[in-house]
């Protein structure tokens, strides 16, 4: 008895062993790789994408933000400018007054970068299996920071899934999925390449964002799991749209939500934009481009607001 009850333990042990194995698989960049897809960049790559420059003209992929900016809860932000040192009319120099600014609030607010450190799973394992609760301090990640995203400078591609649709906007809890994908691909004429960065015009933020805000806020259209497992097959640094969500909201499965964010960035190392501002690069039928975003770098940051350049 004594001999079957080690061999059972023995056998459960090496189950369990095997399942945590399984559980999570190292990058393929190396099991200390902390900035994931971004490791596709090289001067060459640059050097390409820069050749997508026909016109020279720039567009601001970033939208305004203030404390009345809806924003996924409880984020807010507040902005209070002061005069220091200047109370009662004191000049603050011989020759010069001055204005400085506070800013209190959350760096996932408006157009923004989700870094590596944003989303685990349900085990709190993140991006290359770093276990969430070493490195999620109070003060600021110690691994995956937003500081170790190096500067995005990248082909993009716009797909302009409002056009597949025929409409000027997708609604609040409408999905596209890998056929609209490719129908916008083909449409427009382009592919999506390894170390590209793709972004989704749904009409969403055009057409919203100024003109009901609360309703811009309290949901949007999005892409399928598939879609995202799709763009992971691809290789792109970077998966963004003109939603605060990528994602759908409200989503397919309520027990799933967000479930691109999770196969995006923690299984693939692929970074998401939010709240892209795709209007004017609809507008002008743009396909491509190159895409410039460097980030501030404030060390531990899971997230950062934004405001990328497409130059076309």
């Amino acid at each position: 008895m004594k001999t079957n009850f080690c061999a059972y333990l023995f056998m459960s042990l090496m189950t369990i062993n095997l399942f945590a194995d399984d559980h999570c698989m190292a990058s393929k960049w190396g099991d200390t790789d902390e900035i994931g897809n971004a490791n596709l960049m090289s001067a060459s790559s640059v050097l390409k994408a820069s050749k997508l420059i026909k016109n020279g003209k720039t567009y601001s992929l970033g939208i305004t933000i203030d404390s009345s900016t809806p924003a996924y809860p409880p984020r807010s932000l507040s902005l209070q400018v002061v005069q220091p040192t200047q109370q009662f009319g004191k000049l603050a120099f011989p020759n010069a007054t001055y204005n400085d600014d506070i800013f209190q609030g959350w760096f996932g607010i408006g157009s923004q970068i989700d870094g590596l450190g944003h989303i685990g799973d349900s085990n709190a394992e993140f991006y290359n299996c770093f276990d969430g609760k070493e490195i999620s301090h109070i003060n600021g990640l110690t691994k995956l920071g937003i500081e170790k995203i190096p500067p995005i400078v990248a082909r993009g591609v716009l797909l302009n899934i409002a056009k597949v649709f025929d409409k000027d906007f997708l609604d609040a809890g409408e999905t596209f999925d890998v056929n609209d994908v490719r129908m916008a691909m083909a449409n427009q004429n382009v592919s999506i390449n390894s170390g590209d960065v793709v972004i989704f015009h749904t009409g969403w933020t055009q057409h919203k964002y100024k003109s009901a805000p609360a309703e811009w806020g309290s949901g949007a259209p999005g892409l399928t799991p598939e879609v995202a497992s799709y763009l992971a097959e691809m290789d792109v640094i970077a998966v963004g749209a003109d939603t605060w969500s990528l994602d759908v909201v409200p989503s397919i499965d309520p027990m799933e939500p967000y479930p691109g964010h999770v196969i995006l960035i923690k299984e693939h190392g692929i970074y998401i934009l939010e709240s892209m501002n795709t209007g004017a690069l609809a507008d002008d039928d743009v396909s491509e481009f190159l895409f410039v975003l460097g980030q501030a770098k404030i060390r531990g940051a899971v997230q950062m607001i934004i405001n990328p350049i497409a130059i076309h």
